[in-house]
């Protein structure tokens, strides 16, 4: 589920940041709007179902924190976990609908907590968007003030967040006028960058002159990555060695952003070879095929609906900043041995990134 480049900055990396960020002059503190990436939003559910995929799985329950959740991903319980942040989709109606009886949102939007950690209880594992957070108030910037936050539904691409892109217009009006009319800095981590981008190409130049500073991006998913191409076949264990990628593929599969994520064609030649079989190769020019012997048509379907949102890259008319991480071991190919098969498990071929995105589809 989640296909986002590592947020861990080094020293170096949040120097540059800030350099572009309190750049201006003294007088003038720009604000900071922090759009996250792909499992970059906390989540809270409701549950009242009918039904569960386990005798210990609840049917019903008040509010509670569902991602990111530690105690949900524990062996056994991470059933109930899959069952109730999984979609449903609709191939008539192209949408995705959440499992019956859960209802999902993302809690608090405009507040920086929400991104700065996605777990609720501060535990070091769910730290995101913190570091870089409190080097911004080191440097005189104010939490929830001049530096806000802008979580959203990271299942889902752009085809069904125009609801977020309204909430975010408007939060950024309102911290442009919190601040005395003063311009906004849009940083984005990850699948962030091109929903900031596909955002701002939504704007009139007009707006934008007006409310927008600049934008810096950090490891921007421009043009997907062969990541997505490995979940859909044994899922992601989340770099975590106590939970297995093929159990968390049941509700991964299931998002449209990660159909959306895939290698674009913008970026990847078509008959570039993304999984190696015996049998038979598979590349852009026949994902299809792919999508039809994992037995996983809706990831077809979802990749038709999301893919004109990949093929728009006009400048968003904003000063831009992207900064993005190399050297780094990451998949670009999967290889499956001679006499194994999609069922089976691939050995992953390796080039330059920055562990999710790939080098050479970056700048």
């Amino acid at each position: 589920m989640r296909i986002q480049s590592n947020l861990q900055p080094t020293v170096c990396l949040l120097c540059l940041l800030l350099a572009v960020v309190i750049k201006s002059s003294a007088a003038v503190l720009n604000p900071v709007v922090l759009i996250p990436g792909d499992g970059g939003s906390q989540m809270d559910a409701r549950l009242n179902k009918t039904d569960t995929v386990h005798y210990i799985c609840q049917k019903k329950s008040d509010t509670f924190n569902l991602w990111l959740n530690m105690e949900l991903l524990v062996y056994g319980v991470i059933d109930c976990f899959i069952d109730n942040i999984k979609l449903t989709y609709d191939n008539v109606t192209r949408k995705t609908t959440n499992s019956p009886g859960v209802d999902i949102w993302i809690p608090r939007f405009g507040s920086s907590e929400t991104v700065e950690w996605l777990d609720p209880s501060h535990a070091s594992v769910g730290s995101y968007f913190n570091k870089i957070a409190d080097m911004l108030v080191l440097n005189g910037h104010t939490r929830n003030l001049t530096i806000r936050g802008a979580p959203y539904d990271f299942r889902k691409a752009p085809n069904e967040n125009y609801e977020y892109f309204v909430q975010l217009k408007a939060l950024i009006e309102e911290t442009y006028a919190q601040n005395n009319n003063t311009p906004v800095i849009l940083i984005a981590h990850s699948m962030g960058g091109p929903m900031t981008l596909y955002f701002l190409n939504l704007q009139t130049q007009a707006w934008k002159d007006q409310h927008i500073k600049s934008m810096v991006t950090l490891s921007g998913a421009w043009g997907g990555s062969v990541k997505a191409v490995k979940v859909y076949a044994i899922g992601d264990d989340l770099g975590s060695y106590f939970l297995s990628g093929s159990v968390l593929k049941q509700e991964q599969i299931t998002n449209p952003s990660l159909a959306w994520l895939l290698p674009s064609s913008l970026f990847w030649k078509p008959d570039e070879v993304l999984v190696q079989t015996d049998k038979k190769n598979y590349s852009l020019s026949n994902i299809k095929e792919y999508f039809y012997d994992l037995d996983y048509m809706d990831g077809w379907d979802m990749h038709k609906d999301t893919k004109p949102y990949t093929l728009n890259f006009t400048a968003p008319g904003v000063e831009v900043h992207c900064l993005y991480g190399t050297a780094v071991p990451t998949v670009e190919k999967l290889y499956y041995k001679p006499g194994t098969w999609l069922d089976g498990k691939p050995t992953l071929i390796n080039g330059d990134g920055d562990g999710t995105v790939n080098g050479t589809k970056m700048y």
